[in-house]
């Protein structure tokens, strides 16, 4: 019989004892987590509203299923522990930032607590939309903190009140018309904003701060140069509209001439989307801008926006136009084109006319097939 120094006999009964209590600590889990295995595929309620629930760096499984259960998510933080230890995910919870509700069952927080959220979400402007429609993007992309942060944007945009932020660092702003939007000025372009914990003010902060970065830098380059005479506000306008009508982008700078060419001659402008923009978000179909819309519908339209029945520019841009819009308008085609119409092939390009006869010519013959 071999005889063990006393302290070693000391180690070697302590972990014996640990490996039976940890063999028992699981059997009790594996006990308790039977008896309750239906609550593992039952919500806490029917409430879908999103909680954000963060996970931090080295948190056992034991205090994150109390966390859980403090925030409401789960009903028993025991049963959360339980299922991760026998299921064998205990190791595999991530730190981070989570998107769950309390209309998750507990087996669904667990599989999405082992896939972190990104501490940032990457959102895409498209060019051509107007304010309301990337306001309703950005809230449903969930990067703001809570509905009073979307609020707050939303006001900001529409009123174009800038109490939170320093005038001083956008004096392009100030050349607006008294009391108008921003529309125009929020730049389309691929934002990384924190997921869930932006405020209203952050994000407008950066649309404006990359609008001053790659707006202002080619305007000013065209106003200096003497290729334009058109004020900032007039450009945007301008090329909101080129936005709206170009489907072929390499078609952009021979729109903007053809009104350019109509400015120049007192001729109404005659764009369909500045009639579209003031007819507004349509509620019936869901729509921001009226498609199919119709010629007839025009005279019923009684807006400054509306281009048909009121001459030269509308009173402000129409939606936030991209850069290649902006420089179309400053540095346009040399034609002599007053009219276009839409191809009906489909590929969105347009045929264009000088006179009102050949426009007319153009007309029945690619829409009305004569």
């Amino acid at each position: 019989m071999i005889d063990f120094p006393m302290k070693l006999k000391f180690m070697l009964i302590c972990s014996l004892l640990v490996l039976v209590l940890a063999g028992c600590g699981d059997t009790m889990q594996r006990v308790y987590l039977q008896g309750r295995q239906a609550q593992v595929n039952e919500p806490v309620s029917a409430d879908t509203r999103p909680v954000r629930f963060r996970v931090e760096p080295g948190t056992p499984a034991r205090l994150i299923g109390q966390q859980l259960q403090t925030a409401g998510l789960i009903q028993d933080a025991r049963l959360f522990e339980a299922y991760v230890r026998v299921s064998g995910v205990a190791a595999q919870l991530e730190a981070g930032d989570f998107v769950l509700s309390p209309a998750m069952t507990l087996a669904e927080i667990v599989t999405t607590l082992q896939t972190a959220e990104a501490s940032s979400v990457t959102v895409t402007i498209p060019e051509g939309w107007r304010l309301g429609q990337i306001a309703d993007y950005l809230g449903a992309a969930q990067i703001f903190s809570d509905t009073v942060a979307l609020d707050s944007y939303r006001s900001q945009i529409i009123s174009g009140q800038l109490s939170e932020l320093d005038p001083a660092a956008y004096p392009f702003l100030q050349e607006r018309p008294a009391g108008t939007s921003l529309e125009g000025y929020l730049f389309p372009d691929t934002y990384e904003v924190p997921a869930l914990d932006a405020v209203g003010v952050d994000v407008l902060r950066r649309q404006l701060d990359n609008f001053a970065a790659k707006v202002l830098p080619v305007y000013n380059e065209a106003r200096n140069s003497g290729a334009t005479t058109l004020t900032l506000y007039e450009v945007l306008t301008l090329a909101s509209i080129v936005e709206r009508e170009a489907v072929v982008a390499a078609e952009r700078p021979a729109i903007a001439r053809v009104y350019l060419n109509r400015l120049a001659q007192g001729i109404k402008l005659e764009a369909d989307p500045t009639v579209q923009y003031a007819m507004g978000y349509q509620a019936a179909t869901g729509q921001w801008w009226k498609t199919p819309v119709f010629l007839e519908e025009y005279s019923g339209v009684d807006s400054p926006y509306n281009t048909y029945l009121y001459p030269g520019l509308p009173p402000g841009p129409i939606a936030n136009p991209g850069l290649s819009s902006i420089r179309a308008v400053l540095a346009p085609d040399e034609h002599n084109y007053l009219y276009f119409v839409a191809l009906p092939d489909g590929t969105g390009r347009h045929v264009f006319a000088e006179t009102f006869a050949e426009h007319s010519e153009n007309v029945q013959r690619y829409l009305r097939g004569q």
